[in-house]
């Protein structure tokens, strides 16, 4: 993982929290998620709840993956090793998402899917006194053929924890019913 110190990037040292625990027969994954990825733009800094008909102005701002994608980064920085099945929609939002999880997180793609033509859902959130407001958007993605669903998911020392709320895609269906 990239980290920064604010005086550039280096690479974080890698933990694993198991080494002592593993063995050749043990699963390649920790733990197997699956669940809807937003891209989240967090304001920071606004001194009020923004007023209808006005603009405010935030001091900070920041974005991230988030839905699912905040559990798994959360269990991969632990030094878990993580494995996420989710949509991807093929917009540059989807792009983000899914390098900052793959590349800057380590986290396996591998049973996720970018879905074309589909966007990404997107959640803003707003912080001010202590409190946060959020507006997301968001489509249910197109299912998936059944031919590009992966034979099996990945197996994984946890069962599969299914954050997707509402009607899922038929590989995530088949990969929580062998959780």
């Amino acid at each position: 993982m990239i980290a920064s110190n604010g005086e550039g990037p280096f690479v974080q040292a890698h933990v694993d929290p198991l080494a002592g625990l593993r063995t050749p027969q043990d699963p390649p994954w920790d733990v197997y998620l699956t669940g809807t990825v937003f891209l989240d733009i967090i304001f920071t800094g606004l001194d009020s709840a923004p007023v209808r008909g006005t603009e405010s102005w935030a001091r900070g701002m920041g974005s991230s993956p988030g839905g699912v994608a905040n559990m798994a980064t959360a269990l991969a920085r632990l030094g878990l090793r993580t494995s996420l099945a989710a949509a991807f929609g093929d917009d540059h939002y989807g792009e983000y998402c899914w390098d900052a999880l793959e590349q800057g997180e380590g986290i396996d793609l591998s049973a996720s899917r970018t879905v074309p033509d589909w966007h990404s859902p997107v959640t803003v959130s707003m912080a001010y006194e202590g409190e946060r407001t959020m507006v997301s958007h968001g489509h249910e993605p197109p299912p998936v053929e059944a031919a590009a669903a992966p034979d099996r998911p990945p197996r994984a020392r946890a069962a599969v924890a299914s954050l997707t709320p509402g009607v899922r895609d038929p590989w995530i269906a088949q990969a929580a019913s062998r959780g």
